[in-house]
């Protein structure tokens, strides 16, 4: 079973798909950094100041404080029940984000892959006995 698990390890798919994972969680990373502190901000103020993660609804008041609540952190800290539609905004606009990435990515290297298949096939090269027959013709020309 060792072995098995060896062979499985150290093939190159597994280490291409670990890259992968890495790269699309520092992805995942960056495209929350991009919705949270970039994107979001300016579409809140133009909203009216709105800050998206603190848009929230209290299903219950909190047991160390009564509402209203300013925020979603002192709803959290006061011990509220909370369902936090802002926070899912957010995700959502990131899903929307990465999702549009992927697709940009796989169109681009769909075209890449297209053209390398348009690339017309190198001609054949002759047979033996097309090669018999040309040399055949061609010693039959210089005869007189």
């Amino acid at each position: 079973m060792v072995e098995e698990f060896k062979k499985f390890a150290l093939r190159g798919n597994v280490l291409d798909m670990a890259v992968g994972i890495i790269l699309g969680a520092a992805f995942g990373t960056l495209v929350k950094s991009l919705v949270e502190d970039v994107l979001m901000p300016p579409i809140g103020l133009l909203l009216g100041g709105v800050d998206f993660s603190d848009l929230f609804l209290t299903l219950r008041q909190g047991e160390l404080g009564p509402g209203p609540y300013a925020t979603l952190a002192a709803a959290k800290a006061a011990g509220a029940v909370t369902v936090n539609y802002g926070v899912f905004l957010n995700a959502v606009l990131s899903f929307f984000i990465v999702a549009f990435s992927v697709f940009l990515l796989v169109k681009a290297f769909n075209r890449l892959r297209a053209k390398e298949e348009a690339a017309p096939p190198p001609p054949p090269t002759p047979s033996a006995e097309a090669k018999l027959l040309a040399e055949i013709r061609d010693i039959l020309k210089t005869r007189p």
